[in-house]
């Protein structure tokens, strides 16, 4: 049982940690200011990791570098669905359950449409590349540039976030259409602004997460599924809407999944994350950190 306090093992944890936080996060901003179940996002990580293939493949272009470009390209498509999808249904004030199922539907439907794209266009066959995979030893732990790169950036990008969030006129902006969007709209609050700048938000870290992904793990159509289950489980366990909440729950996650699966075998990793997903779900919906909320 000694090998449980192996710095190793914590060094693996806080890695996944930070990447299940950062793109729950961005599930987290889309659904707390517009209510919008994105099982999509799996799909814009796939996409951020492509860019970052093809942007290193053709051009040499290193993944950290080409950050900015991907969240760019990412949150543009996070634009599009915005203003040809969903604008209209936020518009018209529907209510959430209404909102929730229709846009479980829509995303449903984006996210067949991008897994086939991206088979037809780059095969199904699974790719990867090497970059910043020198091996450091540091205290007795191994650690690969690639990995030290993806901790050290999403850990950047949630300070940034919650930063932002609590210190800007905009991100105080943005926690108030979560907190309440009717109330929001009241005070004078431009919904359809910090709306649109939430979905950009929240696609392009979804992307830039799929960009980190890339420089330490094989990349597919199809690699999108298992992250979407592992941010709904986050931010179920987090709350929904809830942004430190999901955080938490991010890295409590991965410490459950990397600890387990050492006890256990790499087989039950699947059913431990759908067996979290569902006990949340029956015994504590609003989430381990979350509390009742109001639409």
């Amino acid at each position: 049982m000694d090998f449980l306090l192996s710095g190793q093992l914590l060094f693996a944890a806080l890695v996944l940690g930070s990447v299940y936080a950062v793109i729950a996060l961005g599930l987290n901003l889309v659904y707390g200011t517009m209510r919008l179940l994105n099982i999509a996002h799996g799909e814009i990580v796939m996409v951020g990791a492509y860019a970052a293939f093809w942007g290193f493949s053709l051009l040499g272009l290193s993944p950290l570098v080409a950050l900015p470009v991907v969240g760019v390209l990412t949150g543009a498509i996070g634009l599009v669905l915005y203003r040809t999808l969903f604008r209209a249904q936020l518009a018209a004030n529907k209510p959430v359950a209404q909102l929730e199922a229709s846009s479980l539907l829509l995303f449903f439907g984006v996210s067949i449409v991008m897994q086939n794209l991206a088979s037809l266009a780059f095969t199904a066959t699974p790719r990867a590349y090497q970059h910043l995979d020198t091996v450091y030893q540091i205290g007795g732990v191994a650690m690969t540039g690639n990995r030290i790169a993806t901790l050290v950036v999403s850990v950047a990008i949630l300070v940034a976030v919650l930063l932002f969030l609590n210190r800007s006129i905009y991100g105080l902006a943005v926690k108030a259409l979560i907190q309440h969007r009717d109330a929001a709209r009241v005070v004078g609050i431009n919904v359809d602004r910090v709306q649109t700048a939430s979905i950009l938000a929240g696609f392009g870290i979804a992307g830039i997460a799929g960009a980190l992904v890339s420089m330490a793990e094989q990349i597919s159509p199809f690699m999108g599924f298992p992250f979407t289950i592992a941010s709904f489980v986050v931010i179920i366990m987090g709350g929904l809407g809830n942004i430190i909440g999901g955080i938490m729950a991010g890295f409590l996650l991965a410490f459950i999944e990397i600890y387990a699966v050492a006890l256990t075998s790499a087989n039950f990793r699947s059913i431990l994350i759908y067996g979290i997903f569902v006990g949340i779900l029956v015994l504590r919906p609003q989430g381990l950190l979350g509390k009742a909320r109001r639409s």
